[in-house]
């Protein structure tokens, strides 16, 4: 008996299998010839011509432009049609939302910035959502209606049992238990939520040092300490959505902090988050602490010790390492991850010559060696891994051609 339309192995299947392996080729490399497109997909020509005239027939891909300063006759290229779909992203902290559209290529073509409006202004945070989400639009020359998919980065995580969010006291107004539903109703398309640092983790795994890793943890450290893990190649996020919130963890060389949660603090926090670098140079005889907030100070000191040859921004360098690899030591040593990035200003302005130092002191803290790197990703990073993780699903959605 023949098998239906959706059966593997039957041709509607088969087609579509090489349709997205066509499209995800036009995506990594870019505008290709019939010819590269058959090559890299194992495809004879007239396939490979008859998939071009389907998928461009089906608005996914154009023509545009043709193969130059080659011998022989030129080539028509295709590439993804970028206007195929659209997606965004949120990055939420307590002090502004950034919001942005990119189209299906990945291409960001629209962003906008919301400052917080104040603990006491009552504007709901439902409409602060939409308001970002809609300058954002705007800035795109895209309606709302256009946005596929939307993917919500913020600290802390909304625990999967309740609906609330958990581990951000510090983020007012978005502790409601009935925040998802209202933001369902007054969105038109479906949203997604995810902790701030798991989509540096993601963009780094799509875009950055941890691509081609499937097992590895990201330390991030910017306003707030914290961790992703990736086990598997996939985001281990926990039963109530805070594996990874390293922050709380309790580590020598600090008092122990109970209750965290209403703390919202702990022993690693306050031994190695941004808060403690300025009250460490201070103790090392630094004076010139600079002005702004924890995480802008702590980039500035990190930096300025990285690359100043005197003994006082030495010290300061090293004493920060040995805190950083106190808490990724018991990191690593239950996890044996292949690779640890670092992430977050606090961490990247301090590039090789922190990271180094970071791995030697962890070499000599844990049993497991996993190799440290400095992240990628550094401009809007949970920006970034908002929109990838809304763009994959938008991908999934648009290049289905079997339906």
């Amino acid at each position: 008996m023949a098998g239906t339309a959706g059966t593997p192995g039957t041709p509607r299947v088969l087609r579509a299998m090489n349709d997205r392996a066509a499209l995800d080729l036009l995506l990594e490399h870019g505008p290709l010839s019939r010819t590269r497109i058959g090559k890299l997909t194992g495809l004879s020509k007239p396939t490979a011509s008859q998939l071009l005239a389907r998928l461009e027939a089906a608005g996914l891909v154009l023509a545009t432009g043709t193969t130059e300063g080659r011998p022989g006759p030129s080539a028509q290229l295709y590439e993804v049609n970028p206007a195929a779909g659209y997606a965004a992203g949120l990055d939420v902290t307590p002090r502004r939302i950034l919001a942005a559209v990119a189209d299906i290529t990945g291409r960001t073509i629209g962003r906008f910035e919301l400052p917080a409006p104040g603990r006491r202004s009552g504007t709901p945070v439902v409409r602060q959502v939409t308001d970002a989400l809609d300058g954002a639009v705007k800035a795109a020359g895209l309606a709302r209606d256009d946005v596929r998919r939307l993917v919500i980065g913020t600290p802390g995580a909304f625990d999967p049992t309740t609906g609330r969010l958990r581990y951000a006291s510090h983020l007012p107004g978005w502790h409601s238990p009935t925040l998802l539903e209202e933001l369902a109703a007054a969105l038109p398309m479906p949203f997604e939520y995810e902790n701030d640092v798991n989509l540096v983790a993601l963009a780094e795994q799509r875009l950055g040092a941890a691509r081609g890793h499937t097992d590895f943890v990201l330390l991030w450290n910017e306003e707030g300490l914290g961790a992703a893990l990736v086990l598997g190649g996939r985001l281990h996020r926990g039963w109530t959505g805070g594996a990874g919130e390293v922050g709380f963890l309790p580590v020598p060389g600090t008092p122990l902090v109970r209750q965290v949660t209403k703390a919202n603090s702990g022993g690693y926090q306050e031994l190695a988050g941004s808060q403690a670098v300025p009250r460490l140079a201070r103790d090392l005889g630094i004076d010139d602490i600079p002005q702004g907030s924890y995480a802008e100070a702590a980039a500035e000191l990190v930096a300025r010790a990285a690359r100043t040859g005197d003994a006082p921004h030495r010290d300061l360098l090293r004493a920060y390492a040995t805190r950083l690899a106190t808490g990724l030591a018991s990191l690593v040593s239950v996890l044996d991850p292949e690779l640890v990035v670092l992430s977050g200003a606090a961490l990247t302005a301090g590039g090789e010559p922190l990271r180094a130092l970071v791995q030697a002191e962890l070499e000599e803290l844990a049993a497991s060696r996993p190799r440290l790197v400095v992240g990628d990703v550094q401009e809007h990073p949970v920006l970034r891994g908002a929109l990838e993780s809304a763009l994959a699903t938008t991908r999934d959605e648009v290049f289905d051609t079997s339906r």
